[in-house]
């Protein structure tokens, strides 16, 4: 039986981690006959099933007032708890208003009641929950108790009560089973551990004609070896130890293709990484300005590429993060058919790497055997081919739409008696 399902959050545009995978759960869905309709403060989603309320955005100007003094601080304010009560209350009407229009009968909801980027929206949903008894399901990717901006608050009352709440109509998902187990000591809750996933049962198609010359465009030679950085210029993605390997294999060929921006970090850490590959002999290039989201031509007349335009260029990818919910820069590598060294991060070391990977994994350093592994998969087309290949088969039995769609089959079965 088909139902209408609201997919909800304070953004869901872009190529964000929980945009993406809630894209992938849409998918999904709507290929089992539901659907699905969107409600956030950012939205890239027709119209004419989706409703964005600006106000719901975590940079909205009102919360942006609200985040601003309850961080950090021990106490809040009586006029802080006033504008949080009234834009939770305004909140909590355009969510009405969204279950009515679209007949939504079953509600998914991203990362809204688990990181409180969104304290009034979490506590808005929260208190529709137990007006309605909607049923609903929680898709967490990251916590609060996970980050340490957020461990100095005034609003720990709020972080009891909705992030996430403890209502019966509320069946929990995780990514991980770190999570999954801090959850339950925290809350008192059950969770399910769903990962993240692709499409592994449809490979990428080649790249196409507009897509054919990322080399050229982004200043390499024929002859080059591109060595993708699939990752935010932050100190947590690892970027030192990538520079270092670049330094270590010795062949100014091989050229450090960074991807992504810094992001709302500062500048600092990426002028401290250009300065250490400058000192290291290292080609290190950002390439922000030439990747998009969507194809298009930039400001300087300059078409630009999205991420997945740059992958099938890629000779081998660094991915030496010292923390990570999951990894969808790993997923994408072996999607690609791409080889990657990774650091062992915790949730890799607990989740992934026990599914039998075959991937040059460090330590938080370097050692001469994984430059001497790093050097024969990039030189070696035979050994790289069956190292790829290997990788993409574990991924397909693992983390591919199969596996979610019998996941969200069980999680359906459970809050609504519903096949999917």
């Amino acid at each position: 039986m088909a139902e209408n399902i609201g997919i909800i959050s304070t953004r869901l545009a872009g190529t964000d981690g929980v945009s993406l995978e809630a894209n992938k759960w849409a998918n999904v869905l709507e290929a089992g006959g539901h659907n699905c309709y969107w409600y956030a403060g950012r939205l890239d989603h027709p119209a004419s099933r989706s409703m964005c309320v600006p106000e719901a955005f975590f940079n909205h100007p009102e919360n942006a007032w609200i985040t601003e003094r309850i961080w950090g601080k021990t106490a809040r304010t009586p006029m802080i708890s006033h504008r949080i009560r009234e834009l939770r209350a305004y909140l909590k009407e355009t969510l009405y208003d969204f279950l009515q229009r679209f007949d939504i009968k079953l509600m998914v909801l991203e990362n809204v009641l688990s990181i409180p980027m969104h304290i009034p929206l979490g506590l808005a949903m929260a208190e529709l929950m137990s007006e309605t008894h909607m049923p609903a399901i929680g898709h967490h990717h990251d916590f609060y108790w996970e980050r340490t901006r957020f461990s100095v608050n005034a609003v720990n009352d709020y972080l009891d009560m909705a992030f996430p709440p403890r209502d019966h109509d509320l069946q929990h998902v995780v990514i991980n089973q770190a999570a999954q187990e801090e959850l339950a000591r925290r809350k008192a809750v059950s969770s399910m551990v769903i990962p993240n996933v692709l499409d592994f049962e449809n490979p990428p198609k080649p790249f196409d004609t507009y897509a054919a010359d990322v080399r050229a465009e982004i200043g390499l030679a024929p002859d080059d070896k591109l060595v993708l950085q699939p990752t935010r210029v932050i100190p947590r993605k690892g970027i030192g130890p990538a520079i270092n390997l670049v330094q270590m294999l010795g062949n100014p060929k091989y050229k450090l293709v960074v991807s992504h921006e810094a992001s709302d970090e500062g500048p600092e850490y990426k002028d401290m990484l250009a300065g250490f590959a400058r000192r290291a002999g290292v080609d290190l290039r950002f390439i922000i300005t030439r990747v998009a989201e969507t194809r298009h031509v930039n400001a300087d007349g300059k078409k630009t590429f999205t991420l997945w335009d740059i992958y099938p260029h890629a000779d081998f990818v660094t991915y030496p993060s010292m923390y990570e919910g999951f990894g969808n820069a790993f997923l994408e590598a072996v999607y690609f058919k791409k080889p990657i060294l990774v650091n062992r991060y915790e949730v890799f070391a607990r989740d992934i790497e026990p599914r039998g990977f075959r991937v040059p994994i460090i330590e938080g350093y370097l050692t001469p055997d994984i430059i001497d592994e790093v050097r024969r998969i990039i030189e070696d087309s035979d050994y790289r081919r069956a190292m790829v290949e290997h990788n993409y088969e574990v991924a397909n039995r693992y983390y591919s739409y199969t596996v979610l769609r019998r996941s969200l089959r069980t999680l359906i079965a459970n809050v609504r008696g519903l096949p999917l």
